[in-house]
């Protein structure tokens, strides 16, 4: 007897339709084959499958069983394929009757029966949400993934007994409710306060222009300044993500396996790779490809903190992303894309003893050596960087502050100058695909950044004076375009790309 149930596979960041045929034949040796590109993790679903159907009181058939995931050139991996093999086998072999061509199921079972947590559940149910299928039945687990979604009726399953049950019309599973996710847009907290930072209301304010224009920023500095402090509070003055933007997000942690039982990511994602980390943990590969650290700050800031320790093969695989906001990965089996759109915020000492240019520590370093510490970081590298600055160690004074002082301004008074101007920006680009003013092509700048003849000239004074490139032109006239919105003003005027050049390295010789 034949049975097909409705499964699917995940390819990037989408899932694409599964269909998994099931036919026990009695002609033949008894024996369990799997066809249609499985890996080791679905080939080993026979033992999986075999143990979780006897343990759930059920027969396992004597027989000759095929299964075939269709399509077949379409490489499957992963467990979750687990359920909906092992109901196919209840179904083909008698034990089971009912009409599932409108459902669709995953998950990972153990020996016992019950299920497992599987990833990539919102990719999925986005599927069949988009097929119009009525009913997702799923490891209870993963329930939540799924909640955000209208238009399905969401079974979580425990066991494989209850969805045998369930079938049989014996003990029905009651659909879960969906959430309204107005309520968990208000769930935002931050473990860092703009207002737990001492000093440093120069490096606030390049924050605060980095946050409303989605600006790269390096931030330069002694041990001890407070860079990694400044660079962990600026997720908390960052706008609030949308809903097409949390969706995005939370596909991407979903798929990577890092939800942790949350039903939706309404925080901006900060992360914060180790300078060890290997080209493919930073961009993201392997044989199947899976996001790296760039992806799963789409949407977000990646840290990277002791910018020139990274290998500089590393840093050099950023450039592209950086730039277009989109990672391709090519293997031999096909292309994939992963979006990355995030923020970096790199910071680094001016030295490896950090003390270079210190006004009350000796520098230990050769100049050989501050040399080569500084030349680790690639001119093209630095040049997709729109704000580099330097943070100057804090002095005591703001440190010894007693608590009367007129107190720091929080990340909330700061997050709400920087989701005007991302308001002022959201309306500016509503036909065009970018969201901020770092995203801008040519074409954009020559149409939203008009300069008066003020601005030129101070321009074409900086190329000279500055040494310019021309992608550090246009940054600096992007960062301009920031830093009018967070004024409020519509035209971009001398003070602004003054304010702009500041901003630049000092010795820019890109």
């Amino acid at each position: 007897m034949l049975a097909k149930v409705n499964s699917s596979a995940v390819v990037g960041l989408d899932a694409v339709p599964v269909e998994v045929e099931i036919d026990i034949s009695s002609r033949g040796l008894p024996s369990f084959t799997i066809v249609g590109l499985p890996d080791k993790a679905v080939e080993e679903a026979r033992e999986r499958v075999r143990s979780a159907i006897l343990n759930s009181n059920a027969t396992f058939p004597d027989h000759r069983i095929t299964v075939n995931l269709a399509p077949a050139d379409l490489p499957k991996e992963g467990p979750s394929y687990d359920l909906p093999i092992a109901l196919g086998i209840l179904i083909a072999s008698g034990q089971i009757e009912a009409d599932l061509a409108d459902s669709i199921f995953m998950g990972e079972l153990s020996l016992d029966g019950r299920l497992r947590h599987t990833n990539g559940v919102l990719p999925q149910a986005l599927l069949a949400q988009s097929k119009k299928l009525k009913r997702i039945f799923l490891p209870s687990i993963n329930a939540k993934e799924a909640t955000i979604l209208k238009g399905l009726k969401i079974y979580p399953l425990n066991t494989l007994s209850e969805l045998f049950f369930h079938l049989k019309n014996q003990r029905l599973i009651k659909p879960l409710k969906h959430l309204n996710l107005k309520d968990h847009f208000n769930q935002e907290t931050f473990e860092f306060d703009m207002s737990e930072v001492k000093g440093q209301e120069g490096a606030k304010r390049a924050l605060e222009i980095a946050a409303a224009g989605n600006h790269n920023i390096l931030l330069k500095g002694p041990p001890g300044a407070g860079k990694t402090l400044l660079a962990r509070t600026l997720p908390s003055i960052l706008p609030t993500l949308t809903l097409q933007e949390a969706l995005e997000v939370t596909k991407i942690y979903s798929i990577s396996g890092l939800l942790n039982n949350r039903a939706l990511i309404v925080t901006r994602p900060f992360r914060s790779p180790h300078h060890t980390t290997s080209h493919i943990g930073l961009i993201g590969g392997g044989t199947n490809p899976h996001p790296g650290e760039i992806s799963l700050a789409h949407r977000g800031v990646l840290f990277l903190d002791e910018f020139p320790e990274f290998p500089r093969h590393v840093l050099e695989t950023l450039r592209q992303p950086v730039e277009d906001g989109i990672v391709t990965i090519s293997r031999s089996a096909g292309r994939v894309n992963f979006p990355a759109k995030f923020m970096l915020i790199a910071a680094q000492n001016p030295c490896p003893c950090g003390f270079f240019g210190n006004p009350t520590k000796n520098c230990k370093c050769s100049l050989n050596q501050i040399l080569r510490y500084q030349r680790r970081v690639s001119g093209p590298m630095l040049d997709r960087i729109d704000i580099h600055l330097d943070v100057p160690a804090v002095k005591v004074e703001k440190l010894t502050q007693q608590g009367n002082s007129e107190p720091a301004e929080g990340s909330l008074t700061i997050k709400k100058r920087v989701q005007a101007a991302r308001d002022i920006q959201t309306k500016r680009f509503r036909k065009s695909k970018i969201t901020s003013n770092s995203e801008m092509n040519n074409k954009e700048i020559k149409e939203f950044c008009e300069l008066d003849k003020s601005c030129i000239k101070l321009l074409q004074l900086a190329v000279v004076r500055m040494n310019l490139s021309a992608r550090s032109y246009n940054r600096t006239i992007k960062l301009a375009r920031t830093i009018a919105d967070l004024a409020g003003l519509k035209n971009i005027n001398s003070t602004h790309i003054a304010e702009a050049l500041q901003f630049r390295p000092r010795n820019d010789n890109i």
